[in-house]
């Protein structure tokens, strides 16, 4: 693509982000949206492959149908209350369509098929930029109406999420559909504190972000796509190796890595608030993401593949390193000691 055209989409995604994210009328969030999700659609759709025409189609259909209910939901809510304003959606069936809306456009189950499937059908890049980037504007507006929010919805809804994002992951060997099923489950966590604590809700997504990123860095040096490249990685780089474990037991939230931190302060919060039940079920649900994040570990560290004088090694290939690996590596892996501080 163009440099000049790549950077107008870029930059329209970022747009379209910041203009939900400052937004207090519904109108003018809801065109945020709509430019941050046609932005993305053409970097979707740069493969030229049928895989990726499928993902572009899909994700634009998913997207489209959220953003119209988020309009009819809002459109409800004015016609009963006279406001437009984000902060006033005090209808609960408005709220009600809105969380459901969110819920497909984050992909929370049982509204989550297409977020693998479209990853699935992207480069690794446009595939960070879904499981990270378009997050923002879904939970900015969240977080703007956490007042009104249903707990009866949202509970259900991350408890789902956690359980049947870990249960996918099980059997799956494309990468970037696990880092699908993972985000599912993070959005899961972060969607079951929201009412109660939308701080710790706020720091779940920052860390999520952090090691999502430095995940898809380190599977972008080494242009792994499946578990079997992984076997690859320490020939390429033992320091991106040694990094990529830490990342994975990190994102399984393995104590002491950051990975522990948001899930620590949600469970804590859950059980002050008397949900003892929903936080034990949250805790037994992530044994399931624990069990898919060691397998890789342990494809990535102790495992060797068979090799083959007849067959092309990725590792004879010259790897570039991404200059942001040497500031999100340490973030991914020693924020733990801030809690107190955080959680202050």
């Amino acid at each position: 693509m163009n440099p000049l055209t790549m950077s107008m989409i870029m930059s329209s995604i970022a747009a379209g982000t910041v203009l939900t994210m400052s937004a207090n009328h519904w109108l003018i969030a809801w065109v945020g949206l709509e430019i941050n999700t046609l932005a993305i659609l053409p970097i979707i759709a740069t493969e030229h492959h049928p895989r990726a025409m499928e993902a572009t189609t899909k994700y634009f259909l998913i997207q489209a149908a959220a953003s119209s209910t988020i309009m009819f939901s809002s459109t409800i809510n004015a016609l009963e209350t006279g406001q437009w304003d984000i902060t006033q959606l005090t209808y609960p069936p408005a709220t009600a369509l809105l969380t459901i809306a969110l819920a497909m456009k984050l992909g929370l189950a049982p509204m989550h098929h297409w977020l693998p499937e479209v990853m699935q059908g992207t480069k690794l890049k446009t595939a960070l930029i879904i499981a990270t980037w378009q997050k923002l504007a879904p939970m900015s507006l969240l977080y703007m109406t956490f007042n009104n929010l249903s707990t009866q919805i949202l509970l259900p809804l991350a408890l789902t999420s956690t359980l049947l994002a870990g249960w996918s992951a099980l059997n799956q060997t494309q990468l970037r559909k696990i880092m699908a099923f993972s985000s599912i489950a993070h959005i899961g966590w972060m969607i079951s504190i929201l009412p109660l604590a939308p701080t710790t809700s706020l720091i779940a997504l920052a860390v999520y972000i952090i090691m999502t990123t430095t995940m898809f860095s380190s599977l972008l040096t080494c242009t792994s796509k499946t578990i079997k490249d992984l076997g690859l990685m320490w020939t390429v780089s033992p320091l991106l190796c040694a990094s990529s474990m830490l990342t994975l037991m990190s994102l399984a939230g393995l104590p002491p890595l950051s990975g522990f931190l948001p899930k620590w302060l949600i469970l804590l919060e859950l059980v002050s608030q008397n949900l003892t039940a929903t936080a034990t079920l949250m805790a037994m649900t992530s044994l399931l993401s624990l069990a898919f994040y060691t397998r890789l570990a342990y494809t990535t560290t102790l495992t060797i593949p068979p090799n083959q004088t007849t067959t092309k090694h990725n590792w004879r290939f010259k790897t570039t390193q991404t200059t942001i690996m040497p500031i999100i590596l340490p973030m991914t892996a020693l924020l733990l000691p801030l809690t107190p501080m955080i959680s202050a």
